[in-house]
């Protein structure tokens, strides 16, 4: 057959049509809402200062050696040697139920230590900046990481409770002195930017009783401080600290953190006193923590999950494991609320670090894909218009879910800083008083991880979908352009760390304190004074509307029973995140003014039902140019021109 003069071939598996690779972008200068928020949250001194490393972390991360070692740690999945035991079904006695992990898992780990994505959060020089900082190099790093950053974020929390009992005069119970080296050695560890010397930690609270509620704990922890003398030693003589005087037996359910070198975990003491917190160290008789024989670890067996997969996950049992009691006895909960904080705002930083990088991914594949638009014409998804409209609007949920993660950080920040003040005026805080600072944490600190992981999911999906088939595809042979597994590991964030039905009932707990409501309360007010005046008449109708709709709810949490609400607590929450977005849209706009931001605020407020309809039709009828420039920035946009739209 001939077609205008020319010869039709078909294609083979070598010839034709072949879909160009899209190229990713280095997200810090590419993500217009990583821009943003680090603009809203960081003083300019702080971000010119730290903006060349993230510029150039931002290409570290996708480096092609990066990917490799994510394709292996995903291909090589961990395991037992052995199943623990020896050709003859012997227990293996000289080190326990060994863990094998892949290279690409361990390279990952250490290129994490050397980036100081844990130790940041720890530079004092940063101060009360130093948690959004670290929190925009994991957000580079997150979907890159093959979940190290799992373990990372218990090394985080236990790296912040360590500290608080190394730092806090007060306490009531105090360190004794060979307690605070312990502590000591571990803090140092755990904030290493050395890979050789660097911890992770985990998180032992679930046991078969139950996911959150440690209420019915079956671990026993007994004081018995004369151990037999070949358990004493945890480390050669350079380090020389004892394993601890308490000996801990029982079942935990779930160990993210398998490799890690110490965990924190729960325990009970007596049976009329509640769940008390130690700190244990996983392993004996070896520099660091590394290598040699597990302290009464045995390992069960590995968890086979649907995501996640690259991360060790355990049943763990502990016979006569030598730990430190943390605290006072029966106060573990209130000593692992600390450790919960910061393990949450991971969960939702790894949320959006999956999100902001699919949309990397979607954006990129915009920009090379050619679809048919009719009568033969053909254009790139980037000049189609309803595809534009579908990557603007899951945009727009992004920045709203972004504002909120690095709002709870800046406020994080200024919680483990109040020497840095909060005062009015202070950018780390948005002006957030000092005497507020404690209270919208603890409300923050439940909300921001049950709304931003649970709205995260779909969006995540969205940027799949956006590729059409190829992005249902396990694409480890392309792992930059990966973004199922990116789907597949988002879909745990909204379970561990408390589920989205569990964070909405502490929040409501929270909410029902007089002091938090308040603080609450004020930030709503304090944003929409600030905006009042500086607001088109759309969205002024939408900032008095908010007001109306906060008060509303304020009444109801202060009157109504916490029982009678508790049905409720998943849209009641949902809800205050959403006007706590809108009130931080509003801030975002006064901040950083631009067209784009605008029509992404109203965007917003249109789809919570926050302006009326005659706006709903003109926010609709805006065109490609703007949905364009929310999806790339306005200052990114010479794609357009590049040609010419072919529609």
């Amino acid at each position: 057959m001939m077609n205008d003069g020319k010869k039709m071939e078909p294609s083979s598996s070598n010839t034709g049509f072949f879909q160009p690779l899209p190229t990713l972008a280095n997200q810090w200068l590419d993500d217009v809402s990583l821009q943003r928020v680090s603009r809203v949250f960081l003083p300019p001194s702080i971000l010119s200062s730290v903006s060349p490393g993230l510029r150039k972390f931002g290409e570290e991360v996708l480096d092609q050696q990066i990917f490799d070692w994510v394709t292996d740690a995903e291909r090589n999945l961990p395991y037992l040697r052995g199943n623990g035991r020896d050709a003859f079904g012997r227990p293996l006695k000289s080190t326990g139920s060994e863990l094998v992990t892949t290279e690409g898992w361990r390279k990952l780990q250490e290129c994490g230590f050397r980036n100081g994505v844990i130790a940041t959060g720890y530079d004092t020089g940063l101060g009360e900046y130093a948690r959004v900082v670290q929190f925009l190099r994991l957000h580079l790093w997150e979907a890159s990481c093959a979940n190290t950053t799992c373990p990372g974020a218990m090394q985080d929390g236990a790296a912040r409770l360590l500290q608080l009992h190394l730092t806090s005069p007060g306490l009531l119970n105090p360190l004794d002195t060979v307690q605070r080296r312990v502590f000591q050695n571990a803090f140092d560890h755990l904030t290493s930017r050395d890979p050789t010397e660097g911890w992770t930690s985990g998180q032992w609270m679930t046991e078969r009783t139950g996911g959150s509620d440690v209420s019915l704990t079956e671990t026993i922890a007994t004081f018995d401080p004369c151990p037999p003398p070949d358990s004493t030693p945890l480390a050669d003589t350079e380090e020389g600290i004892p394993l601890g005087p308490w000996s801990i037996s029982g079942f935990k359910w779930f160990s993210s953190a398998t490799d890690s070198q110490m965990a924190i975990l729960l325990a009970r003491t007596a049976p009329d006193k509640g769940v008390s917190a130690f700190y244990a160290p996983m392993r004996k008789g070896t520099r660091g923590g590394k290598g040699g024989e597990l302290n009464g670890v045995i390992i069960q067996r590995l968890k086979n999950k649907l995501g996640t997969q690259s991360l060790p996950t355990a049943e763990l049992e502990l016979k006569n494991m030598r730990g430190w009691l943390i605290g006072e006895e029966g106060k573990g909960i209130q000593e692992i609320a600390t450790v919960l904080n910061i393990t949450r705002v991971h969960s939702a930083v790894a949320s959006m670090g999956y999100l902001g990088r699919g949309l990397g991914i979607a954006k990129a594949y915009a920009l090379v894909r050619e679809v048919g638009v009719g009568r033969g014409r053909r254009a790139r998804l980037c000049e189609h218009p309803l595809h534009m409209r579908t990557l603007a609007n899951i945009t727009v949920e992004y920045h709203g879910l972004m504002l909120l993660t690095f709002f709870t950080l800046s406020i994080l920040g200024v919680d483990e800083h109040p020497q840095g003040g909060a005062t009015e005026g202070n950018k780390g805080a948005l002006g957030v008083p000092k005497e507020r600072v404690g209270p919208l944490l603890r409300v923050l600190s439940s909300l921001h991880k049950a709304y931003v992981c649970e709205t995260a999911i779909p969006l995540v999906y969205g940027c799949m979908q956006a590729l059409g088939g190829v992005g249902y595809l396990l694409n480890s042979e392309s792992e930059q352009m990966n973004v199922a597994r990116l789907f597949r590991d988002a879909c745990v964030l909204a379970i561990w760390e408390g589920t989205t039905d569990v964070l909405a009932s502490d929040t409501l707990r929270a909410l029902k304190k007089k002091e938090s409501l308040e603080a609450v309360d004020w930030f709503v007010k304090h944003s929409l004074s600030g905006a009042a005046g500086k607001l088109s008449k759309e969205m002024g109708d939408g900032a008095e509307k908010v007001s109306s709709e906060w008060g509303a709810l304020r009444t109801r949490l202060k009157t109504e029973k916490a029982e009678t609400l508790l049905p409720e607590a998943r849209q009641l929450v949902f809800r205050i995140a959403e006007i706590l977005i809108t009130s931080l849209y509003l801030i975002d706009m006064g901040s950083n003014p631009g067209r784009e931001i605008e029509a992404m605020c109203l965007r917003y407020m249109v789809k919570r039902g926050l302006v009326g309809q005659g706006v709903s039709s003109g926010v609709e009828t805006e065109g490609l140019e703007m949905d364009a420039a929310i999806v790339y920035g306005s200052t990114q946009t010479t794609f357009m021109k590049q040609g010419g739209s072919k529609l």
